[in-house]
């Protein structure tokens, strides 16, 4: 790509704020803890909003052990900003559920049925033909696709191919690093963004991400179009309140 090209995807990138999606499994954990609907999570979420998320996220597993299916359902019908599901699509009652509720995006994680928290992206190239498949019945329904991804260019270029429209790049790496070595912690996602803009393809990024290593990696990575953060929002919010955590993070993702 030429090097006017990239200035101007660069310039372009730092006047776009960077969309917060908030992740809210967390709170349905705790309302299933005791039964019933405490917390009450489409008023969360409408109150997440409110508070200025860009978006909610959800990640529905086969145990239920925190968002339902039926809660996929419920917020569908009262969200006003966007939704974002994502999940394992070898599931499919996972599928059949996203094609039901069509939501803005569905991001797309290799998760190991039970696993506890996502731990790694697709391999693009081992898994090419399943993505492209799977991927089409999404678009084809009119949903934005995006595919948790390693940073690593290999997979990025063959992520190209499947049809995404989207990467997400996982970020537990770069968080792990940050304190001791933030240079150090940037750098794969850095060559990762860059080659993800010279395919054109949508950044996202999510897992660790906090109030202390947000701001840092949103400035250093160009094109980061979304971040999707849940367990860190939720955690702070208990200290600092959910409305103050909201802007606190969306603070963190302003421009320079």
């Amino acid at each position: 790509m030429p090097i006017a090209e990239n200035i101007r995807i660069f310039a372009v990138t730092m006047l776009t704020m960077t969309k917060l999606s908030v992740n809210i499994n967390k709170l349905a954990t705790l309302r299933n803890s005791r039964g019933g609907n405490n917390p009450d999570l489409a008023k969360a979420a409408l109150d997440i909003e409110r508070f200025g998320a860009d978006g909610i996220t959800v990640h529905p597993r086969p145990d239920e052990r925190h968002i339902r299916y039926q809660d996929v359902f419920d917020l569908k019908k009262v969200l006003h900003t966007e939704f974002n599901i994502e999940g394992n699509p070898t599931e499919e009652k996972f599928v059949e559920l996203v094609l039901q509720n069509k939501p803005a995006q569905v991001t797309l994680v290799p998760d190991a049925l039970g696993q506890l928290t996502s731990n790694h992206g697709w391999d693009t190239i081992v898994h090419q033909q399943y993505l492209v498949d799977i991927i089409s019945r999404f678009k084809n329904a009119g949903i934005r696709v995006s595919i948790f991804v390693d940073p690593l260019p290999e997979m990025i270029m063959a992520a190209k191919t499947t049809g995404t429209d989207r990467i997400e790049l996982y970020t537990e790496a770069y968080a792990t690093q940050f304190p001791t070595n933030k240079e150090e912690a940037i750098r794969p996602y850095q060559l990762a963004a860059a080659t993800a803009n010279e395919l054109g393809l949508g950044i996202n990024a999510g897992h660790d991400l906090d109030l202390q290593n947000l701001s840092y990696f949103a400035k250093n990575i160009p094109g980061l179009l979304e971040v999707s953060i849940g367990h860190a929002l939720i955690s702070d919010a208990i200290y600092l309140g959910l409305e103050n955590t909201v802007q606190l993070y969306k603070r963190c993702l302003k421009p320079s």
